[in-house]
């Protein structure tokens, strides 16, 4: 039987997880940049742990508990069917129910499927989501404006944009039950992503869509996230912004790879055709007892 192993300090995870992190450099991102973002900065929420499923001394998988919104899902990487049992059943002997269970298929619907069944409940996918990776970069043509790094004097349609993300992703779905909604950013927020990546599309000086990143974790980037107002959609500015961002930050050989909401036609059409291509379906799984 396999093992799992929590750790509170985000460096020693790291430390532990190195392997599968490289191994699993685009399944495993959002976890890996997680963690090395909880190095540099206190997180908020009441759960702040990281975990490795070991099989003998080798790791198999990984996962996380730092969402500081409720239910407080779990982030859960690929693993074994068996790993992804006992990282469950380990939650439930410990005494700690976890409302979600996020990530790969098909491993975060194993822990939501044990945790419901041990605790007592059913379980819903709130929002069934893709990763992308990209394969050759299509520029698209005739789009008129020009990209632009975000500058401090952009802050503030900055923060209302990426506050607004998530309301405008639910209106773009197909699914009406999609779990992201209007959501504060603070300014420490928007300097940093600033200072980190985050690009916008210009049309006659008028900002027009943006797009971020997150720092390289394995030699990958993650695009995130995309947006466009509503008035501005229909253009193919965030089709331009994506694609120059992708440009710029692949150009030294760096893996890139988004998340679309899988219940989205715009953003999976839009995605593959500047060179998008599917790597795993992934789910947010909510647990109601």
């Amino acid at each position: 039987m396999g093992t799992i192993d929590f750790f509170t300090d985000p460096a020693e995870f790291l430390a532990n997880a190195l392997d599968y992190l490289a191994a699993e450099p685009v399944t495993a991102n959002v976890v890996a940049t997680n963690a090395e973002k909880a190095t540099r900065m206190e997180q908020e929420g009441p759960y702040r742990w990281f975990a490795v499923a070991r099989e003998g001394d080798r790791v198999v998988g990984a996962a996380m508990r730092t969402a500081n919104f409720e239910p407080y899902p779990l982030y859960v990487c690929p693993m074994p069917e068996s790993a992804a049992l006992e990282l469950a059943r380990v939650l439930h002997t410990r005494g700690e129910y976890a409302g979600g269970a996020n990530g790969a298929l098909p491993a975060a619907r194993t822990v939501a499927e044990e945790t419901a069944r041990l605790a007592g409940g059913r379980v819903s996918v709130a929002m069934a989501s893709r990763l992308h990776e990209l394969g050759t970069l299509v520029m698209p043509s005739g789009v008129p404006g020009r990209a632009r790094p975000a500058t401090y004097d952009d802050l503030e349609l900055c923060r209302e944009w990426l506050a607004d993300f998530g309301h405008a992703a639910r209106e773009q779905s197909s699914n009406k039950a999609y779990a992201h909604e209007h959501a504060a950013v603070g300014e420490d927020e928007v300097r940093r992503r600033i200072e980190e990546f985050l690009l916008l599309w210009e049309v006659d000086g008028e900002v027009v869509s943006l797009v971020g990143a997150t720092p390289p974790a394995h030699g990958v980037v993650r695009i995130a996230p995309v947006y466009t107002p509503k008035e501005q959609r229909g253009h193919g500015y965030g089709t331009a912004v994506t694609a120059e961002a992708s440009r710029l930050l692949g150009a030294d050989g760096t893996r890139l790879c988004l998340f679309t909401d899988a219940d989205n036609p715009v953003s999976n059409h839009v995605y593959a055709k500047i060179g998008y291509r599917p790597v795993v379906d992934m789910a947010n799984h909510t647990i109601v007892s």
